[in-house]
């Protein structure tokens, strides 16, 4: 029996060590206070007795490491607790890369945080070739830092550019991009992976370090300054100091102490201290918990519904939504029929789609297989074999529940039957329906590939395992169901639509657009609500403010712009004039940087904030969403409401 609860280790003929980690009790591996404790005993046994080589692997279905113990460094909410586990991380991988013999991650899967950091404690890094496997070290993104070494180690792999990057964005890094950038050594099919890290691991190959350019090595040293100064200027446009330090608190640690945490005063604004105390970090963590939240509601129970596979998806509609909503289900994996009146109004979404997959495949090959799953199909044939079916079509009752009448005839007993509508209810849609439980809204947000959130909508006669497998098929696309009772606008456009009529009422009281922006830039948004209404389309703007405000006298400027045909983005004029899709604005309230939330500027903000947040309480106590968390976490998904405040519910509870 092993002497370890979480890992084995092993030796085979070739004198090589394989440290396969299999965290007890989790579907996951993830780096807990124990985990870690028997890696140093596993150091500190093979210094005894040293093999040839180590190579670390998991035993997870789910991937290599998930990172470390989320749970532990929330109760670790002191900076003392803080520093006793960032200094156990820190220790033990600095131990790792110490080590005689030569070291290797076999990486195939999810390998985040504490995972990335003890692949790049090792001499070398093999990526595996598959869809799942995906480096990051996300921890910007619940306000801390990476404080077992990657900062200290990354830099130095791939240069302190890519590294950075890596860092303050928290993105994913797929295996053949891995092997682009140099983070890791080799990039392979899973076949081969275990003798390929047998043979690199021998192989006395000189550690990625050492290869390095000259260029690089002096980004990392002399020229560590000027790159930190680049740094801070691409945050600035992105996220103010005192919203989000974790990223400025990155530059520095790495600029000024060597990528060490610790050693950072505890007094600094960049400390772990500070970093720790700071309730933007109390915010980002309970979003982490609420994005696990809302992939629960995927997870199925009972014998029928593990049995709900999808395979064949079938879309109605080839407009901007329904295309991109075919497009992304097949980027899944998935085979999409994708229906309107004729092959001309389907092939722009043809087109659209294979640009899309050739920039998120980066594999002319790939790219067109996936091509190859996209079916036009005029007649609508694919709704007899779809397993799925999505009506995205213009919001119109009657078209919408003669097009369903002819699906429900045609459709497969079992298949699930689902509209996109933003505004209609779908009660209304259900009512010519022989069978009105098979309907359930399954709403996506514009744009499909960039909006996580989709709300799973119950009608009055939804059946709830219908309701139930929607979301499954949400979380097989990899989008985050949000469950929402069916209301007017639902969740997301029911609070939506109050705060840009109020932004667009400011515009008729004579202020400038910009400055309307920019002050909900200031707070938080990630797009202001006048660049937002012009994004989506003033024709959509109009008809939800009918159908979701009601107001007897609409934004005059609104209405006017719409009627002359300026329709935003898609006509290139609106609000703004767009050129090469980007808004052109004037100097008034657009500055360099974030502009500072003080004065008109907070009060303007405050004023468009309040409908919204009016409207976010009131549904929550009419229960079109559960309770005040899935609230926040709708809102945050699907409008991108400023993170850092932990949502509209949170923000009205801890505001001053």
């Amino acid at each position: 029996m092993s002497k370890y609860r979480h890992w084995k280790l092993e030796r085979d003929a070739d004198g090589v060590a394989w440290a396969i980690l299999d965290t007890a009790e989790s579907s996951t591996n993830t780096l807990g206070a124990e985990v870690m404790v028997e890696l140093r005993l596993i150091l500190e046994e093979l210094e005894k007795d040293r093999p040839r080589g180590l190579i670390f692997k998991s035993a997870k279905e789910a991937g290599f490491i998930a990172g470390a113990n989320i749970e532990e460094f929330v109760s670790s909410d002191t900076p003392e607790k803080a520093r006793v586990l960032i200094k156990r991380g820190w220790d033990t991988y600095n131990q790792l890369a110490a080590v005689k013999y030569p070291t290797l991650a076999l990486v195939r899967g999810h390998c985040m945080g504490g995972g990335t950091e003890l692949a790049l404690a090792c001499r070398y890094r093999i990526a595996v070739d598959e869809p799942g496997t995906k480096f990051a070290l996300p921890e910007v993104m619940l306000g801390i830092v990476p404080g077992w070494g990657g900062m200290l180690r990354l830099p130095q792999i791939v240069g302190p550019a890519a590294a950075l990057d890596m860092m303050l964005t928290g993105k994913n890094i797929d295996a053949k991009r891995a092997k682009k950038m140099g983070l890791a050594d080799e990039c392979v099919p899973p076949r081969v992976m275990e003798n390929a890290a047998r043979m690199l691991v021998l192989s006395g190959t000189p550690p990625r370090q050492a290869k390095l350019p000259f260029m690089q090595k002096l980004m990392n040293g002399p020229l560590k300054g000027m790159v930190a100064s680049g740094a801070k200027k691409q945050v600035a446009k992105r996220a103010r100091q005192e919203h989000y330090p974790a990223p400025w608190a990155i530059i520095d640690q790495w600029q000024n102490y060597r990528g060490n945490t610790l050693a950072v005063p505890a007094d600094e604004p960049t400390s772990l201290d500070a970093l720790v105390k700071h309730p933007t970090t109390r915010n980002l963590i309970r979003v982490f918990f609420l994005q696990d939240r809302l992939k629960g509601f995927g997870k199925l129970n009972g014998q029928t519904g593990n049995a709900f596979a999808p395979q064949r998806v079938h879309v109605v509609g080839a407009g901007v939504m329904g295309g991109d909503i075919a497009a992304w289900c097949v980027l899944r994996g998935m085979t999409v029929t994708l229906q309107d009146q004729s092959v001309e109004r389907i092939a722009p979404a043809v087109g659209r789609a294979a640009k899309f997959f050739e920039k998120k495949l980066r594999d002319k090959k790939a790219a067109r297989f996936a091509l190859d799953r996209l079916i036009a199909d005029p007649k609508g044939e694919g709704v007899r074999q779809a397993d799925v079916i999505i009506e995205a079509i213009f919001e119109n009752l009657e078209a919408k529940q003669a097009l369903f009448a002819d699906i429900e005839a045609r459709a497969k007993p079992d298949a699930l039957i689902a509209t996109n509508t933003s505004s209609l209810k779908l009660a209304d849609i259900a009512a010519t329906f022989k069978d009105p439980s098979r309907l359930v809204g399954i709403h996506f947000f514009n744009p499909v590939a960039m909006m996580p959130l989709v709300e799973v909508v119950a009608g009055e006669k939804t059946a709830a395992d219908v309701a139930q497998r929607a979301a499954a098929f949400v979380r097989k696309i990899d989008k985050l169901p949000l469950p929402v009772k069916d209301a007017p606008g639902f969740l997301v456009n029911a609070v939506l639509g109050p705060y840009m009529h109020e932004a667009m009422k400011c515009v008729d009281e004579g202020i400038a657009p910009e400055a309307i922006d920019a002050a909900m830039v200031a707070f938080g948004m990630p797009m202001g609500p006048i660049e937002l209404a012009d994004t989506v389309g003033l024709d959509v703007a109009v008809h939800a403010g009918r159908q979701l405000v009601g107001d007897a006298s609409p934004p005059k400027k609104l209405v006017e712009l719409f009627e002359s045909g300026k329709l935003g983005k898609k006509s290139g004029q609106g609000f703004y004039a767009w050129v090469d899709g980007k808004a052109q604005k004037s100097g008034v309230g657009a500055p360099q940087g974030l502009p500072s939330v003080a004065g008109d500027t907070a009060a303007l903000a405050a004023r468009m904030l309040k409908p919204l947040l009016d409207a976010t309480q009131r549904l929550v106590r009419e229960g079109v969403v559960a309770d005040a968390e899935l609230a926040d976490a709708g809102v945050i998904f699907g409008t991108g409401f400023a993170p850092y405040t932990g949502g509209p519910m949170n923000y009205l509870a801890n505001r001053n």
